[in-house]
This record gives C-alpha cells, structure tokens and sequence, in this order.
C-alpha cells in the first residue's frame, strides 16, 4: 500500500514538472508574438507617391517622402499619410454676372498637389480643408476675370479677347495660395462648360433663332442680287453677240451679193445674147402664171418666143 502512495507521488511530481515547462513555453510564445506585433505595429512603409507625416503629441516633428522602410516611438508618435502625386479636384458649379450684367453657370476643375506638407498641415491640417480653401480662390478669380468680359466674348472662344484664360486664372490661383503659406500648388485650372441659368435659355434661343433667321435673309437678298446681276450681264452679252453677229452676216451677205453681181456681170459680158434670153426667161418667171392673159401683137419678139418662132 505504501509502495503505491510513493508511485503515486512521483508521478504527480513529474507531471506538475511537465506542466510547468508547457505553460512557460506557452507564455513564451505568447511574449514573442506579443513582441513581434508590437514591434509591427510600430514599423511603416512609406510608399512611392506619399508623403508621411510624424506626429508626436499632435505636433509634426518629421516628414518622410522617400519609399522604404521606417519606425516611429511607440505610444509618443502617430503616422499620417498624404498624397505626393497630383489630384484632380472638381470645382463646384458656380454662378457668375458678366460685364454685360448677363448670368452664366461656370464649371471648372482643378489639377493640384500638396508642394509642401508642413505648411499645409499647419494652415490647412486635411485635403479636404485644401481643396475647399483652393475652390474658394478659384470661384473669386475666375468671378473677377469673367466679371471684366461681355458674355459674347467668352463664348465665342474664336474671338475672344480673354486670351489665356486658364493660364492667368492658374497664375493668380497660386499667388494667393503662395501667399497665405498653404503649401499646395495648383498645376492646372480648366473651364470645363459654360451654361445659361434655366430661366435665361428659352429667350437666348430665341434671339438665336432670330439672328439667325436675320442672317438667312441676308444670305438670300444677297443671292437675289447676284442672280440678277448675273442675268443682266448674260443678257447683255447675248445682245452684243447677236448684234456682232447679225453685222458680221449682213456684212458677209453683201460681200456675197457684190462677188454675185461681179460674176454674173463676168459672165453675162461674154455672150449679151444669152444675157438678153436669160433676161427674158426671167421676166416670164415674174410675170406669168397659171391666171395670166397676155395681148401682143403677132410680130413681137415676145410673142414669136412664146410660139415658139426663133428667127
């Protein structure tokens, strides 16, 4: 019986033994993995295209732009990432008044980036907090410029004398950024579109419709003219043709008539009997017809050559 008891406690000698090297084991795992998170949790990557910004106790202590690997203090120091690449950002629809005191809807947007983080965390401390300071800027400049032009010119981009718009809106952007200390810079202004209110539409498509219609007229009277200026200088061309040519006929007949008159008397001077017969047989050709009576004495030529007597 006491050699079981003696068995008994020896066993629960070694098993308590056991027991504790599993459990300081266990909790050593669990220190290393306690050890490794608290180590990773303090560790951060800087990315390429970010900035990250140190805090310690709110204030920014250290600025890192360049990708790899770094540490911060635990528990001291916080980690705050912004973009180093520029952003696009839509300028909210605004309304402005022209120097004609017409209304229009202006849309733009913006191509930005953070220039220097410091400066912008303690001016600005967020993007969001940027890009509402730049929308403000932008709206007031471009009120300002548009403000200075008749709404004829700003439509008619052909000819405008706005000329670079966007580009002096930029220029006067980043002078009012730069000097208030924001940090941020601003790459790019564009105007997007330009709208009428709802309530201006219909009376501005009337008054196109209008100049239109004026403008067609216009083309129409102008084609009018021109036809019939075409028509009379063809008219009058076609009688100066005519007339040309019925003198250059008239002339051309009597040239053939007087060579006629030449030939026949060429001709008829060589034998005057034949012109005297051929003269005759002419004047029967005048003369006579089917209904004429003709009285002459028997012993006339004339009446021998219609008997038929030759001598």
């Amino acid at each position: 019986m006491s050699d079981k008891k003696i068995v008994n406690l020896d066993e629960l000698k070694n098993k308590n033994i056991e027991w504790k090297k599993i459990t300081r084991f266990g909790i050593s795992i669990i220190i290393f993995f306690v050890l490794i998170g608290f180590i990773l949790s303090n560790v951060f990557v800087v990315k390429e295209g970010e900035y990250k910004v140190i805090r310690q106790f709110g204030e920014v202590v250290r600025i890192i732009d360049q990708p790899g690997l770094n540490f911060k203090i635990p528990f001291i120091q916080s980690v705050q990432t912004l973009p180093k690449y520029q952003k696009f950002y839509e300028v909210q629809q605004a309304e402005i008044n022209t120097k004609d005191k017409k209304r229009m809807l202006v849309d733009n947007y913006a191509v930005w980036r953070i220039q220097d983080p410091k400066k912008m965390i303690s001016n600005l401390r967020t993007v969001e907090n940027a890009e509402a300071k730049m929308s403000e800027f932008i709206f007031s400049v471009v009120r300002t410029q548009l403000g200075q032009l008749n709404y004829d010119e700003i439509i008619d981009e052909e000819n405008s004398s706005r000329g670079s718009f966007n580009e002096t809106v930029t220029a006067e952007v980043n002078d009012l950024l730069q000097r208030d200390n924001y940090g941020i810079i601003v790459t790019d202004i564009r105007m997007k579109r330009i709208d009428l209110p709802a309530e201006n539409e219909e009376s501005v498509y009337k008054r196109m419709i209008s100049e239109r219609e004026t403008k067609a007229q216009e083309y129409l009277s102008m084609g009018d003219a021109e036809k019939n200026r075409i028509i009379a200088n063809t008219d009058r061309e076609v009688k100066e043709l005519l007339a040309k040519a019925q003198a250059d006929a008239e002339k051309i007949r009597a040239e053939g008539e007087q060579k006629a008159a030449q030939t026949y008397n060429d001709a008829f001077s060589k034998d005057p009997s034949f012109y005297n017969l051929f003269r005759t047989l002419e004047s029967y050709k005048r003369t006579i017809d089917g209904e004429t009576v003709i009285i002459l004495p028997a012993n006339s030529p004339y009446a021998k050559l219609l008997m038929g007597y030759t001598e």
